[in-house]
């Protein structure tokens, strides 16, 4: 099974992994979530992301369930909430069935939980050997969380919150679908950032 795992943000990742029983996780390829725009304009390039997710087709996505940051301003907190928005749209738009996995509930399945980011990268690099080049980096975390987070999918019996993406004949369906998923997590952000 092809799994999409998507570390959210502006500053995220992709990764792809296959998963057969009883053969080793294999990651195929992984990328930071492409961006345009600078600064304040800086926003997610959701037709990059579409085509690379197409071009993999993966049969689920697992992304990160998120939420604002301690101390985070509220700026930063709606740029956040938009990106993590946007990959969500752009994987459900794309009729990939989804999983949200909380950050805490796939760390725990890693013996990753209260660990910094260079841990997930060392702990995907000894998973994933192979794909040495895709995580060469200490920047690479992100895609190292990603790929974390899609192989989570077979480590966690029941993800938290699965969402089922109709098909193209169901367009507006679909669409009212994507709209309360966006409208539910950026609620859930905002409300949130005014704790």
């Amino acid at each position: 099974m092809k799994i999409l795992g998507i570390d959210p943000g502006i500053h995220g990742g992709l990764a792809i992994v296959i998963i057969n029983d009883g053969a080793a996780p294999q990651l195929v390829d992984a990328c930071d979530v492409p961006t345009v725009g600078t600064r304040a304009a800086e926003r997610v390039e959701v037709l990059a992301i579409r085509f690379w997710i197409q071009t993999h087709q993966p049969d689920h996505a697992v992304i990160e369930q998120c939420g604002s940051m301690p101390k985070q301003g509220v700026a930063s907190t709606f740029k956040f909430g938009k990106a993590a928005g946007a990959l969500e749209a752009t994987v459900a738009l794309c009729g990939i069935p989804m999983t949200i996995v909380a950050p805490a509930v796939w760390k725990k399945a890693f013996g990753l939980r209260g660990k910094e980011k260079e841990a997930s990268r060392q702990y995907a690099l000894q998973l994933f050997p192979a794909a040495h080049g895709l995580l060469a980096t200490k920047k690479d975390h992100q895609r190292a969380e990603a790929a974390l987070i899609a192989l989570s999918f077979s480590k966690i019996p029941a993800m938290t919150e699965s969402i089922k993406c109709l098909p193209p004949e169901h367009e507006e369906e679909s669409i009212n679908e994507v709209t309360r998923i966006v409208e539910d997590r950026t609620n859930r952000i905002l409300g949130q950032s005014d704790a």
